[in-house]
């Protein structure tokens, strides 16, 4: 079986940086010829060293008709390739799309302009649907200033294609933005239970949208950090945290005022209750996350003392 792997996206939507930038990379500089089949030909081409350095070679089918089985196993003779590429044209109904009976998709990936999605999304809903209905992954790429509507195109998706995985990126490369339905528990609740997971949830979150936390409960296991300083007037309830390797450790915690911090004592381990508030924290350089105490009570540490995140 010959293994394909399909990009697909309307015109100007990054499919040709994406294909782009695969080639370029170390892991794709193998052995054997890759066939590039390119169906329609957008503003940036495709760098001749790129090409040359990952052995592709590129053919053109630029009209649907001719995009038939018969034509691209005449291709696969012409070049006896190892793998094919293809870049589908987004005007073309995906479904129309017959492999030679011995092609197999490896994987198909989207790519979307965030800057128009909606636009096609309302007028070509059908063509945009048949493109990402069997997509594994789906990209949209120039989401710079448009954040507050990333989680309704997530929706938009999903809808379509449940399984996909969708990353979004701006001009500063993968935006990693946790939306509230994908938390690991319900912000509706009076008090949000943390476990291991969602402690470490909530801590990367409240960093970025604050304001879904303001004045809410919170209630998790914690080990506690005295900072030089506090003149018990605060203390860090956090846990160690694993991010990539054994050697990138850090201490995941934010500042807690609590009026008895004189009786807690450095690495104990505590179970607390605390609303979240937005205050100026010196230490922030500014504003942010800062927990108000309604119990701090002693506890037995955890089976596993140190989150994994890597």
């Amino acid at each position: 079986m010959k293994p394909v792997y399909i990009i697909n996206g309307f015109l100007e939507s990054g499919k040709t940086e994406f294909i782009s930038y695969t080639l370029s990379q170390p892991y794709f500089q193998i052995r054997g010829t890759t066939l590039l089949i390119l169906c329609e030909e957008g503003e940036i081409e495709y760098d001749e060293d790129i090409l040359k350095a990952s052995h592709t070679v590129v053919e053109i089918i630029d009209e649907e008709a001719q995009m038939t089985s018969a034509n691209m196993v005449e291709l696969e003779k012409k070049h006896k390739p190892e793998r094919i590429i293809i870049e589908y044209n987004g005007m073309w109904n995906f479904k129309n799309l017959k492999l030679p009976w011995h092609w197999r998709v490896e994987q198909q990936i989207t790519t979307i302009n965030a800057a128009t999605f909606q636009n096609y999304y309302t007028n070509m809903r059908s063509l945009l649907a048949e493109m990402i209905r069997k997509s594994e992954l789906i990209i949209f790429n120039r989401c710079d200033g448009l954040m507050d509507q990333l989680s309704g195109f997530k929706r938009n998706v999903k809808a379509v294609c449940p399984q996909a995985e969708i990353v979004f990126e701006d001009k500063n490369g993968e935006v990693n933005q946790i939306f509230e339905e994908d938390l690991p528990y319900d912000l509706k609740s009076p008090t949000l239970e943390l476990d291991d997971y969602g402690y470490g949830i909530f801590y990367l979150d409240a960093m970025d949208n604050l304001d879904r936390y303001i004045d809410k409960t919170v209630k998790f296991k914690a080990m506690v950090l005295k900072p030089e300083g506090s003149d018990d007037k605060y203390f860090v309830p956090g846990r160690m945290a694993m991010t990539c390797c054994a050697d990138d450790m850090a201490f995941l915690g934010y500042a807690c005022k609590y009026d008895k911090c004189k009786d807690l004592e450095n690495k104990q381990w505590v179970d607390v209750t605390a609303t979240v508030h937005r205050e100026y924290w010196k230490d922030y350089n500014g504003e942010g996350p800062i927990l108000h105490a309604v119990s701090v009570t002693d506890t037995k540490k955890p089976k596993n003392e140190i989150l994994n995140f890597s």
